[in-house]
């Protein structure tokens, strides 16, 4: 019979055995759900247009579909692990403009700051522009592929 410290010990190898699966899980989720926000705004670009100008944001024919293009853009390349720190720059910018310009309008408190989905979307954004997409990912076969040692997983 093994010791409690054995089996925690196990235990921690087995979840250090599947790093990989944490950030893979949340490109393919947080990915898709910005690019089916794209492809939504696109489909329907009078609608996003007549949004932004709702919203008073400047001129709303080309900042609307370019925001949903980053949208659509940002949320492939995240679920597919391709540049996922580079297309995090984007992401950032795009959230940071409609926290701004839109979202923070209500804000009356502190708290109120929190109840907003803007400042989680630009932390998950800053973690992946930080750490990076993770061992399975299209940059980190890149990686491998062209010799690049980045001393980790990308």
């Amino acid at each position: 019979m093994k010791s409690v410290v054995d089996q925690c010990t196990a235990l921690l190898r087995l979840a250090r055995s599947l790093d990989w699966l944490g950030p893979l899980s949340v490109r393919l989720v947080f990915g898709y759900f910005w690019f089916e926000t794209g492809w939504a705004k696109l489909h329907n670009l009078d609608g996003a247009i007549q949004r932004f100008v709702g919203w008073g944001l400047p001129y709303p024919e080309f900042t609307a579909p370019f925001s949903a293009a980053t949208e659509l853009v940002g949320g492939a390349l995240l679920m597919l692990g391709l540049f996922t720190r580079l297309i995090s720059i984007p992401m950032i910018i795009n959230m940071v403009v409609a926290l701004l310009t839109v979202a923070i309008k209500p804000v009356a408190a502190f708290d109120d700051f929190f109840d907003l989905d803007e400042p989680l979307y630009i932390v998950v954004f800053l973690w992946f522009l930080i750490a990076g997409p993770g061992r399975v990912s299209l940059d980190t076969w890149l990686a491998k592929t062209l010799g690049i040692d980045t001393g980790k997983a990308i």
